[in-house]
């Protein structure tokens, strides 16, 4: 039976789903409680334009709305690993040595605020099964170890400094478990349930939940089959609106941890799925089936991709890098720490090409953040919120023959849209930037919850009465940054080339990078 005060929601939400079956326009505020569309089903009599309709209609949930505005997120990858100066451990550790001398999660918390990043995942469990939080289903873990007399709790500690310094909160849980005598056997995916369910239910707001796909042997010689479907109904019980990332339906991994994504990046791609039942399964609100696509394939979203898909899905790029050349901590690596300059440049190619930074920044064996780190963290930082300090196209006036609210173009309002009229495709916005401005970078963001659009434009700017390019892009979805040489201009263009449906733009802007 359906408890009563969910009755009426879920009598609302049958309504809706029959009306999309049925092919017929939802009312407005049918369209208002819809909020979201995750994915859309391709039928076999679906031309390629109903496919590019669709396509263009696929809309992120509001949990994956949340995650893709953080921008900027931390991975602190620190545990029985950063004792044993290894990168994956053996299971086989004695808990003995983990004992940070100065653990200090608020530091932690206080640098990652301090570089601008919203959010910090926390290796909760790698893949040696040593536990940061105090279980109760091994030994392996900060129980047995001497900080703290055993009573100590990493996952406690650093989820109250994210709430203190306004942070979000996400965990790390390796499905590979390299000391778990359980492992490779059923038993197994109930002893990672009693985890997951631990560090749901204990430490408050959970944000993200990460997952990759290590699948070793354990202590045993056995691999694991991993019952993912049952994990991911856990998390959606316990946490709902926890992003899955990578290893799960929300969150994709970019393909690779250079920090670079991809300059043509669409968060709408296809999936082929093996039956309807599953299909239905995971459909519009209840999508809890990782998509199956070629995460590390140049190309995922195209209007050629698309166009042989069963199933179209909403599923955005996390771009991970580590600030050094390993994932933990190593004292040999304290002078190979990125630069200022090469972190910015990572920004503008995750950030700046519809992605999310997923930084790493491992604690050393005292439990802080370096000092080399912390200092080119906030060099860093120094360098992007400087440069985007000042919109030049402030004060600026913006002219389209076929667009619809202009001043929501330079508003500072991600919520308010510029858009065409009628069914166009393509557009044209000329900007009179009201005198004279120079500038070097260019950023443009669609509105995401209308959906992702955009698939080609060149910004021009005026010289003697002639229109010369000054960059090009394909893809724009929540943010795209592009760099150029220096330009200075008093009249701009921007040329809307090709989109999915009419276009929708929620802010542009030009800027000078400082030096």
């Amino acid at each position: 039976m359906i408890k009563t005060k969910y009755r009426y929601k879920f009598r609302r939400i049958i309504a809706m789903v029959s009306f999309v079956l049925a092919g017929i326009p939802l009312c407005a505020e049918a369209q208002r409680l819809q909020k979201s569309n995750p994915s859309i089903i391709i039928t076999p009599n679906d031309t390629e334009a109903d496919i590019i309709r669709k396509a263009a209609q696929v809309t992120p949930t509001a949990a994956q709305l949340r995650w893709q505005k953080l921008e900027l997120t931390a991975f602190i990858h620190f545990g029985i690993n950063t004792f044993t100066n290894r990168e994956w451990g053996d299971g086989k550790e004695d808990p003995k040595a983990f004992n940070p001398t100065a653990l200090d999660a608020r530091q932690w918390a206080r640098v990652c605020k301090e570089a601008g990043i919203k959010q910090i995942i926390l290796t909760a469990k790698h893949h040696d099964g040593f536990c940061l939080w105090p279980t109760k289903t091994t030994a392996h873990s900060v129980k047995s170890s001497p900080w703290k007399d055993g009573q100590g709790d990493v996952v406690k500690e650093l989820a109250a400094a994210c709430s203190e310094y306004g942070l979000g909160f996400g965990v790390y849980v390796s499905p590979w478990d390299r000391n778990a005598p359980s492992y490779g056997t059923p038993a197994y995916n109930d002893l990672f349930v009693k985890q997951l369910t631990e560090l749901l239910t204990q430490y408050g707001k959970i944000d993200e939940v990460w997952f990759d796909g290590a699948n070793g042997e354990g202590p045993n010689g056995k691999k694991q089959v991993y019952d993912f479907p049952r994990w991911y109904r856990v998390i959606r019980d316990l946490q709902p609106d926890a992003v899955i990332a990578v290893m799960g339906p929300d969150v994709r991994w970019v393909g690779t941890e250079s920090g670079y994504g991809r300059a043509t990046e669409w968060s709408v791609v296809p999936t082929n799925m093996t039956s309807q039942e599953q299909i239905a399964a995971g459909s519009q609100t209840n999508e809890i089936i990782k998509p199956e696509i070629d995460q590390m394939a140049a190309d995922i979203g195209s209007r050629e991709k698309i166009k042989g898909a069963t199933k179209l899905v909403w599923y955005p790029a996390e771009t991970d890098v580590s600030i050094r050349p390993g994932w933990f901590y190593h004292p040999e690596e304290d002078e190979k720490v990125k630069s200022p300059e090469k972190l910015l440049d990572i920004y503008f190619n995750s950030v700046g090409r519809n992605g999310v930074l997923l930084l790493n920044i491992p604690p050393d064996k005292r439990g802080l953040i370096h000092e080399n780190d912390h200092k080119n963290l906030k060099e860093w930082n120094q360098l992007v919120s400087g440069t985007f300090q000042t919109n030049l196209m402030k004060g600026a006036t913006f002219r389209s023959n076929n667009g619809k609210k202009p001043k929501a173009l330079s508003d500072l309002d991600y919520d308010s849209y510029w858009i065409t009229q009628g069914t166009d495709t393509t557009a044209t916005i000329e900007i009179n930037l009201q005198g004279q401005k120079t500038f070097d970078v260019f950023a443009i963001q669609e509105n995401i919850s209308i959906g992702q659009r955009i698939e080609a434009f060149v910004l021009e700017y005026k010289d003697s009465g002639e229109w010369k390019r000054i960059t090009e892009g394909t893809t724009v979805g929540f943010k795209r940054l592009l760099r150029f040489p220096t330009v200075t201009a008093d009249t701009l263009r921007l040329r809307i080339t090709s989109s999915r449906l009419n276009p929708t733009i929620a802010e542009i802007g030009i800027y000078k990078l400082i030096e």
